[in-house]
Protein backbone atom coordinates (compact mmCIF):
# COMPACT_ATOMS: atom_id res chain seq x y z
CA UNK A 1 0.00 0.00 0.00
CA UNK A 2 2.61 2.39 0.57
CA UNK A 3 4.45 1.53 -2.51
CA UNK A 4 1.20 2.55 -4.57
CA UNK A 5 1.14 5.69 -2.62
CA UNK A 6 4.54 6.82 -3.52
CA UNK A 7 4.23 5.92 -6.87
CA UNK A 8 1.62 8.56 -6.82
CA UNK A 9 3.28 10.93 -5.38
CA UNK A 10 6.62 10.58 -7.82
CA UNK A 11 4.42 10.39 -10.80
CA UNK A 12 1.88 12.96 -9.74
CA UNK A 13 2.87 15.51 -12.44
CA UNK A 14 2.38 13.07 -15.25
CA UNK A 15 -0.96 11.70 -13.58
CA UNK A 16 -2.08 15.28 -13.65
CA UNK A 17 -1.22 15.66 -16.90
CA UNK A 18 -2.83 12.30 -18.02
CA UNK A 19 -6.24 13.21 -16.61
CA UNK A 20 -6.04 17.01 -17.80
CA UNK A 21 -5.59 15.89 -21.77
CA UNK A 22 -8.38 13.33 -21.29
CA UNK A 23 -10.74 16.01 -19.63
CA UNK A 24 -9.50 18.38 -22.58
CA UNK A 25 -10.26 15.68 -25.25
CA UNK A 26 -13.79 14.87 -24.25
CA UNK A 27 -14.27 18.54 -24.49
CA UNK A 28 -12.70 19.12 -28.08
CA UNK A 29 -14.52 15.92 -29.46
CA UNK A 30 -18.17 17.03 -27.40
CA UNK A 31 -17.80 20.83 -28.24
CA UNK A 32 -16.60 20.63 -31.99
CA UNK A 33 -18.67 18.76 -34.64
CA UNK A 34 -15.68 18.14 -36.59
CA UNK A 35 -13.31 16.96 -34.00
CA UNK A 36 -16.67 14.47 -32.92
CA UNK A 37 -17.38 13.43 -36.31
CA UNK A 38 -13.64 12.39 -37.16
CA UNK A 39 -13.84 10.28 -33.86
CA UNK A 40 -17.14 8.96 -34.84
CA UNK A 41 -15.83 7.74 -37.77
CA UNK A 42 -12.83 6.13 -36.52
CA UNK A 43 -14.60 4.67 -33.87
CA UNK A 44 -17.37 3.51 -36.93
CA UNK A 45 -13.96 1.91 -38.69
CA UNK A 46 -12.54 0.19 -36.01
CA UNK A 47 -15.84 -1.85 -35.13
CA UNK A 48 -16.46 -2.47 -38.79
CA UNK A 49 -13.19 -4.35 -39.21
CA UNK A 50 -13.63 -5.75 -35.42
CA UNK A 51 -17.12 -7.15 -36.78
CA UNK A 52 -15.48 -8.02 -40.55
CA UNK A 53 -12.69 -10.29 -38.27
CA UNK A 54 -15.64 -11.77 -36.78
CA UNK A 55 -17.40 -12.43 -39.71
CA UNK A 56 -14.20 -14.39 -41.54
CA UNK A 57 -13.15 -16.05 -38.17
CA UNK A 58 -16.79 -17.65 -37.89
CA UNK A 59 -17.16 -18.16 -41.72
CA UNK A 60 -13.79 -20.02 -41.45
CA UNK A 61 -14.77 -22.41 -38.87
CA UNK A 62 -18.09 -22.87 -40.74
CA UNK A 63 -16.09 -23.62 -43.82
CA UNK A 64 -16.27 -27.60 -42.98
CA UNK A 65 -19.93 -27.75 -42.47
CA UNK A 66 -20.30 -25.81 -45.93
CA UNK A 67 -17.26 -28.07 -47.71
CA UNK A 68 -19.46 -31.25 -46.71
CA UNK A 69 -22.65 -29.68 -48.28
CA UNK A 70 -20.75 -29.02 -51.44
CA UNK A 71 -19.08 -32.64 -51.43
CA UNK A 72 -22.93 -33.85 -51.28
CA UNK A 73 -23.97 -32.02 -54.38
CA UNK A 74 -21.33 -32.66 -55.93
CA UNK A 75 -21.76 -36.68 -55.71
CA UNK A 76 -25.94 -36.33 -56.36
CA UNK A 77 -24.84 -34.26 -59.44
CA UNK A 78 -22.37 -36.94 -60.67
CA UNK A 79 -24.80 -39.52 -60.20
CA UNK A 80 -27.67 -38.05 -62.00
CA UNK A 81 -25.07 -36.91 -64.58
CA UNK A 82 -23.30 -40.97 -65.04
CA UNK A 83 -27.60 -42.15 -65.41
CA UNK A 84 -27.61 -39.70 -68.41
CA UNK A 85 -24.78 -40.36 -69.56
CA UNK A 86 -25.64 -44.42 -69.66
CA UNK A 87 -29.37 -43.66 -71.13
CA UNK A 88 -30.55 -43.93 -68.15
CA UNK A 89 -33.53 -41.74 -67.30
CA UNK A 90 -35.89 -42.67 -64.33
CA UNK A 91 -39.30 -40.62 -63.78
CA UNK A 92 -38.19 -39.34 -60.23
CA UNK A 93 -34.82 -37.88 -61.95
CA UNK A 94 -33.36 -34.83 -60.06
CA UNK A 95 -34.01 -32.03 -62.62
CA UNK A 96 -31.89 -29.75 -61.31
CA UNK A 97 -29.16 -31.47 -63.65
CA UNK A 98 -31.56 -32.27 -67.03
CA UNK A 99 -30.17 -29.50 -69.48
CA UNK A 100 -32.52 -27.31 -72.26
CA UNK A 101 -35.83 -25.72 -70.29
CA UNK A 102 -34.09 -24.65 -67.10
CA UNK A 103 -31.57 -22.51 -66.02
CA UNK A 104 -30.21 -21.96 -62.47
CA UNK A 105 -27.91 -18.95 -61.26
CA UNK A 106 -26.09 -19.26 -57.73
CA UNK A 107 -27.10 -16.49 -55.75
CA UNK A 108 -25.93 -15.97 -51.74
CA UNK A 109 -28.26 -15.65 -48.65
CA UNK A 110 -27.31 -12.69 -46.78
CA UNK A 111 -30.42 -12.16 -44.65
CA UNK A 112 -33.25 -14.46 -43.73
CA UNK A 113 -36.49 -14.67 -41.33
CA UNK A 114 -37.92 -17.61 -40.20
CA UNK A 115 -39.73 -16.82 -37.13
CA UNK A 116 -42.62 -14.51 -38.09
CA UNK A 117 -45.66 -15.43 -39.68
CA UNK A 118 -45.04 -13.99 -43.24
CA UNK A 119 -41.06 -14.90 -43.97
CA UNK A 120 -38.60 -13.71 -46.27
CA UNK A 121 -34.82 -13.77 -47.78
CA UNK A 122 -32.60 -11.48 -49.40
CA UNK A 123 -29.91 -12.76 -51.91
CA UNK A 124 -27.03 -10.99 -53.42
CA UNK A 125 -26.95 -12.41 -56.95
CA UNK A 126 -24.25 -11.41 -60.12
CA UNK A 127 -25.42 -8.42 -61.55
CA UNK A 128 -25.88 -10.43 -65.25
CA UNK A 129 -27.99 -12.72 -64.40
CA UNK A 130 -31.44 -12.18 -65.74
CA UNK A 131 -33.54 -12.48 -62.68
CA UNK A 132 -37.18 -11.68 -62.07
CA UNK A 133 -40.08 -12.41 -59.67
CA UNK A 134 -41.72 -15.37 -59.40
CA UNK A 135 -38.80 -17.35 -60.29
CA UNK A 136 -37.99 -20.21 -57.49
CA UNK A 137 -35.44 -20.56 -54.99
CA UNK A 138 -33.40 -24.05 -54.39
CA UNK A 139 -30.53 -25.21 -52.53
CA UNK A 140 -28.65 -28.23 -52.66
CA UNK A 141 -31.00 -29.81 -50.40
CA UNK A 142 -33.95 -28.69 -51.71
CA UNK A 143 -36.82 -25.87 -52.31
CA UNK A 144 -36.58 -22.66 -50.67
CA UNK A 145 -38.74 -20.12 -51.91
CA UNK A 146 -39.71 -17.69 -54.79
CA UNK A 147 -38.39 -14.43 -56.04
CA UNK A 148 -40.28 -11.92 -54.77
CA UNK A 149 -38.94 -8.24 -56.11
CA UNK A 150 -35.16 -8.04 -57.78
CA UNK A 151 -32.51 -5.06 -58.20
CA UNK A 152 -29.52 -5.40 -60.05
CA UNK A 153 -28.15 -6.88 -57.14
CA UNK A 154 -30.16 -8.09 -54.87
CA UNK A 155 -33.53 -10.09 -54.86
CA UNK A 156 -36.14 -10.44 -52.18
CA UNK A 157 -37.32 -14.12 -52.00
CA UNK A 158 -41.02 -15.14 -50.20
CA UNK A 159 -40.18 -17.77 -48.27
CA UNK A 160 -42.11 -21.34 -48.25
CA UNK A 161 -42.25 -19.92 -44.56
CA UNK A 162 -44.78 -17.97 -45.29
CA UNK A 163 -48.52 -17.97 -44.69
CA UNK A 164 -48.68 -16.49 -48.59
CA UNK A 165 -46.96 -19.57 -49.87
CA UNK A 166 -48.71 -22.57 -51.67
CA UNK A 167 -46.52 -24.53 -53.61
CA UNK A 168 -47.84 -27.69 -55.98
CA UNK A 169 -46.43 -30.49 -54.06
CA UNK A 170 -46.56 -34.64 -54.76
CA UNK A 171 -45.54 -37.71 -53.15
CA UNK A 172 -42.68 -38.95 -54.65
CA UNK A 173 -43.86 -42.40 -54.57
CA UNK A 174 -47.25 -42.30 -55.94
CA UNK A 175 -47.39 -38.99 -57.86
CA UNK A 176 -50.68 -37.66 -55.50
CA UNK A 177 -50.85 -33.70 -55.75
CA UNK A 178 -51.50 -31.28 -53.03
CA UNK A 179 -50.57 -27.99 -51.61
CA UNK A 180 -47.43 -27.45 -49.62
CA UNK A 181 -48.56 -24.41 -47.14
CA UNK A 182 -46.95 -23.21 -43.57
CA UNK A 183 -48.79 -23.30 -40.26
CA UNK A 184 -45.84 -21.09 -38.29
CA UNK A 185 -45.30 -23.53 -36.03
CA UNK A 186 -42.26 -24.94 -36.62
CA UNK A 187 -38.75 -23.35 -39.78
CA UNK A 188 -38.10 -26.68 -40.39
CA UNK A 189 -41.61 -28.50 -40.93
CA UNK A 190 -44.10 -27.91 -43.52
CA UNK A 191 -48.31 -28.93 -44.05
CA UNK A 192 -49.00 -30.80 -47.46
CA UNK A 193 -52.66 -30.72 -47.54
CA UNK A 194 -55.32 -32.02 -50.11
CA UNK A 195 -53.66 -35.68 -50.15
CA UNK A 196 -56.43 -37.90 -51.01
CA UNK A 197 -57.45 -40.55 -48.93
CA UNK A 198 -56.72 -43.18 -51.40
CA UNK A 199 -52.97 -41.91 -51.66
CA UNK A 200 -50.86 -44.48 -49.94
CA UNK A 201 -49.42 -42.17 -47.43
CA UNK A 202 -46.08 -43.63 -45.29
CA UNK A 203 -44.11 -41.70 -42.63
CA UNK A 204 -40.60 -41.06 -43.87
CA UNK A 205 -41.48 -41.33 -47.94
CA UNK A 206 -40.14 -38.08 -49.61
CA UNK A 207 -42.37 -35.01 -50.87
CA UNK A 208 -40.90 -32.66 -53.98
CA UNK A 209 -42.04 -30.51 -56.29
CA UNK A 210 -45.18 -31.26 -58.72
CA UNK A 211 -43.72 -29.40 -61.54
CA UNK A 212 -47.30 -28.38 -62.04
CA UNK A 213 -46.38 -23.99 -62.77
CA UNK A 214 -44.28 -22.32 -64.79
CA UNK A 215 -42.18 -21.88 -61.52
CA UNK A 216 -40.64 -25.15 -60.32
CA UNK A 217 -39.49 -28.22 -62.03
CA UNK A 218 -41.06 -31.55 -60.98
CA UNK A 219 -39.17 -33.73 -58.59
CA UNK A 220 -36.97 -30.88 -56.69
CA UNK A 221 -36.70 -32.60 -53.19
CA UNK A 222 -38.79 -30.26 -50.41
CA UNK A 223 -38.77 -33.21 -46.88
CA UNK A 224 -39.93 -36.36 -45.60
CA UNK A 225 -43.53 -37.44 -44.41
CA UNK A 226 -42.91 -36.79 -40.23
CA UNK A 227 -46.82 -37.68 -39.58
CA UNK A 228 -50.32 -37.84 -41.18
CA UNK A 229 -53.67 -37.93 -40.33
CA UNK A 230 -57.52 -37.39 -41.85
CA UNK A 231 -58.56 -33.60 -42.04
CA UNK A 232 -62.02 -32.48 -41.15
CA UNK A 233 -63.69 -33.49 -44.36
CA UNK A 234 -62.16 -37.23 -44.40
CA UNK A 235 -62.00 -37.07 -47.78
CA UNK A 236 -57.89 -36.12 -47.66
CA UNK A 237 -55.03 -36.05 -45.37
CA UNK A 238 -53.01 -33.07 -43.60
CA UNK A 239 -49.49 -34.35 -43.75
CA UNK A 240 -46.13 -32.62 -41.68
CA UNK A 241 -43.31 -32.44 -43.78
CA UNK A 242 -39.82 -32.31 -42.40
CA UNK A 243 -38.03 -30.40 -44.33
CA UNK A 244 -34.49 -31.41 -45.94
CA UNK A 245 -33.15 -27.83 -45.41
CA UNK A 246 -32.22 -26.38 -42.31
CA UNK A 247 -34.55 -23.02 -42.61
CA UNK A 248 -32.54 -21.58 -40.32
CA UNK A 249 -29.10 -22.29 -41.47
CA UNK A 250 -29.06 -21.00 -45.29
CA UNK A 251 -25.68 -19.74 -47.54
CA UNK A 252 -25.61 -20.97 -50.84
CA UNK A 253 -28.85 -20.76 -53.42
CA UNK A 254 -29.84 -21.11 -56.55
CA UNK A 255 -32.76 -19.13 -58.38
CA UNK A 256 -34.34 -20.68 -61.05
CA UNK A 257 -35.22 -19.50 -64.58
CA UNK A 258 -37.80 -21.51 -67.12
CA UNK A 259 -36.88 -19.88 -70.66
CA UNK A 260 -40.22 -21.48 -71.78
CA UNK A 261 -42.11 -19.59 -69.16
CA UNK A 262 -43.36 -17.01 -71.49
CA UNK A 263 -44.70 -19.28 -74.30
CA UNK A 264 -46.34 -21.76 -71.70
CA UNK A 265 -48.19 -18.61 -70.69
CA UNK A 266 -49.18 -17.27 -73.83
CA UNK A 267 -50.58 -20.55 -74.44
CA UNK A 268 -52.53 -20.82 -71.40
CA UNK A 269 -53.86 -16.99 -71.95
CA UNK A 270 -55.16 -18.03 -75.19
CA UNK A 271 -57.28 -21.43 -73.83
CA UNK A 272 -58.53 -18.82 -71.16
CA UNK A 273 -59.88 -16.13 -73.50
CA UNK A 274 -61.20 -19.18 -75.55
CA UNK A 275 -63.02 -20.34 -72.65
Amino acid sequence: MQQIIFFFIRNKNFLLFLLLFAVSFALTVNSHSYHRNKYLTSANFFSGTIYNWKSNVIGYFSLKERNELLAEENQRLRTELSKISEGVFPMTIDSTVVPGKFRYYPAKVINNSYSKTKNYLTLRKRKTDTIEADMGVISSKGIIGITNKVSRKYASVQSILNTNSSINAKLKKSFHFGSLEWDTKNPNETKLIDIPRQAPVVVGDTIVTGGKSTIFPAGILIGTIKEFNLANNKDYYDVTVKLFNDMTNLHHVYIIENVEKEIILDIENIDNDAE
